[in-house]
């Protein structure tokens, strides 16, 4: 893991999103355990309560499980979950902003078809 930390919110919270990264590209799988907090708070010279807050976001996000003298898991279905939460954020959240400056830009919209069809591989 390496992150670039920024000054616009706690480290927790940039700790918590980086997890969920991993998890919904599949760099963390199903049952994989995550770091424990000791060694990513050395690694990353954090304070190790500022890793327990991300861990426990996660916990509370049903996305890890806590498993006593084993450490963290990732949950079952961890993946299909934020797939599905992170797609409904999208159409409901950034598409419209999105729709909304091609109208402003008055972009074709034929060309952004064209794109999107490059994009999944298809002709």
């Amino acid at each position: 893991m390496s992150f670039q930390w920024n000054d616009k919110e706690p480290i927790y919270l940039q700790l918590k999103d980086q997890i969920r990264n991993m998890i919904l590209v599949g760099d963390l799988k199903e049952k994989e355990a995550l770091p424990s907090v000791r060694q990513v708070a050395a690694d990353y010279k954090l304070n190790p309560i500022t890793v327990s807050k991300a861990w426990q976001y996660l916990v509370e996000e049903d996305l890890v499980e806590k498993k006593r003298g084993l450490g963290m898991f990732v949950r079952e279905r961890a993946r299909e979950k934020l797939m599905a939460s992170d797609q409904q954020k999208f159409m409901n959240r950034e598409w419209p902003e999105i729709e909304h400056r091609i109208i402003d830009l008055k972009i074709d919209t034929s060309i952004l078809i064209n794109s999107l069809k490059e994009l999944q591989g298809v002709n």
